[in-house]
């Protein structure tokens, strides 16, 4: 073992780090870069349907949506723009601080963000689908089938990897 792996700090409480040695630095860089091929995902999942939401309020039918329905709307709109700020904030955030040799906090705050944006993606998905949902149906199963969208939403997202976490890892 080389001398730059041999120093590498053990943040795992001294257990192995399962085949990887890695300095904090080294650490930090490739958990930078998986974070950045996550949000390349949920960025191109928000931009698309916050672009569209933003071109519903000029289309004729919109002056006809009921009070309900508009503030549905708008409530989607803000989420959709906060998932949004949350989502690209990661990519300012890195830029205001590169260089400053604080990758490591970097990562935690644009996880942090991230995380954030996801819970944002999903009031935006949710509140987009009733509202969609609500115009097109005006049936008593719209309430069911969000909820059930929803539930899809919560097993994928996190249910499953937490679950995965907490069956496949001997971290806590």
């Amino acid at each position: 073992m080389n001398e730059r792996h041999a120093a590498a700090p053990q943040e795992d409480g001294g257990r192995a780090d399962r085949g990887r040695q890695e300095t904090a630095e080294e650490r930090a860089d490739r958990q930078w870069q998986e974070l950045m091929q996550e949000i390349r995902v949920a960025q191109t999942g928000v931009q698309i349907l916050f672009g569209f939401l933003l071109t519903v309020a000029f289309t004729p039918r919109f002056q006809r949506l009921s009070e309900t329905d508009t503030s549905i709307y708008i409530g989607t709109v803000v989420a959709g723009s906060l998932a949004a700020g949350a989502l690209i904030g990661p990519v300012s955030f890195h830029r205001i601080v590169s260089g400053r040799r604080i990758k490591p906090q970097a990562v935690v705050w644009a996880a942090r963000l991230t995380f954030t944006g996801i819970l944002l993606l999903l009031v935006t998905f949710t509140s987009a689908l009733l509202l969609v949902l609500r115009v097109a149906t005006h049936g008593v199963l719209v309430p069911c089938l969000v909820s059930g969208v929803v539930a899809w939403y919560v097993l994928c997202w996190f249910a499953l990897p937490l679950w995965a976490r907490e069956r496949h890892t001997d971290e806590k």
